[in-house]
């Protein structure tokens, strides 16, 4: 038996291709999540200061909210990066089917038996 099939590569790279789609999106709720905390935080201090809280909390808070807003852009970043890399396993998908496809079909339709790995190699390079 062969140490891969058509079938299992085909599900394989289909496979692949739509978990990196949904985890791109994950990411990027995430991503959307942790900016509209950090727009939070930012009310927080502005509010905070308005308060005449005294400047070094109200400055540790908008410090806080700026790394978070720094945070969301790097995981809004990875989830492009996410898209791109959904993007070459669909291409890869697509490429191993119009280059397979038809073969994997033809192998399927073969009324030659499943048995075909246990043929002698010397065999087949006969004339």
């Amino acid at each position: 038996m062969p140490d891969l099939t058509y079938a299992q590569l085909a599900k394989a790279t289909a496979n692949l291709a739509r978990d990196i789609t949904r985890s791109a999106e994950a990411i990027r709720v995430h991503a959307k999540s942790i900016d509209e905390e950090a727009k939070d935080t930012a009310r927080v201090a502005e509010s905070i200061a308005a308060l005449k809280v005294d400047a070094a909390t109200v400055a540790e808070t908008r410090e806080v909210a700026r790394i978070m807003a720094g945070l969301s852009e790097a995981v809004l970043a990875y989830a492009t990066a996410g898209d791109t890399t959904a993007r070459a396993a669909q291409a890869a998908h697509d490429q191993n089917k119009a280059s397979h496809a038809a073969i994997g079909e033809a192998a399927s339709r073969s009324p030659v038996g499943r048995e075909i790995y246990d043929v002698d190699n010397n065999w087949l390079t006969q004339e």
